[in-house]
């Protein structure tokens, strides 16, 4: 078992970890890091899944892969980055709440000079549920928002991954 998930732990993890650096990182250059750490977890997930699912090929495999290997090591990977970067930006919230209170204060900003533009297009309805939910808001909303786009992602990657190096014994 641990032939199959080897690769898996070490990127998933390091790509975990490089999140909550980056999370951390930038709450000191913006008020609300949220939106950019998303970004870098579109660039930092498909590189983690594409080696470990790489490494596995080569170096534990050796040089096959099939579709729900890897599918299973990315799997994986981008779940650990995303336990991993969950619990980390979780903590540094709770830790820190007055970022969590800039990041909350921020996401209203937004949501109010948007306003008109949001009841235009989803109805007054709408835009008063969302402010009640931001209002509402948790550290672990904002953490659980950050693994769910690790996740979603990292399904669609994997799967073209798993396909690209897809490499079945004649």
């Amino acid at each position: 078992m641990y032939k199959y998930f080897s690769s898996s732990y070490r990127f998933g993890g390091f790509a975990g970890a490089l999140s909550i650096l980056a999370f951390i990182t930038l709450s000191f250059l913006y008020p609300d890091p949220t939106n950019l750490t998303l970004i870098f977890g579109y660039i930092i997930t498909p590189i983690a899944i594409f080696l470990a699912i790489k490494f596995f090929k080569e170096y534990s495999n050796d040089g096959y892969l099939s579709f729900a290997e890897g599918m299973s090591v990315g799997f994986v990977a981008y779940m650990l980055e995303a336990t991993i970067s969950l619990g980390g930006i979780w903590i540094v919230l709770l830790i820190h709440p007055n970022l969590f209170d800039q990041v909350k204060d921020s996401k209203l900003a937004v949501l109010e000079s948007s306003k008109e533009s949001i009841i235009t297009q989803v109805g007054e309805s709408s835009f008063d549920l969302t402010l009640e939910s931001i209002r509402n808001m948790v550290p672990f909303d904002i953490a659980l928002n950050d693994a769910l786009w690790k996740i979603i992602p990292g399904l669609f990657f994997t799967i073209i991954i798993s396909i690209i190096l897809r490499k079945n014994p004649n």
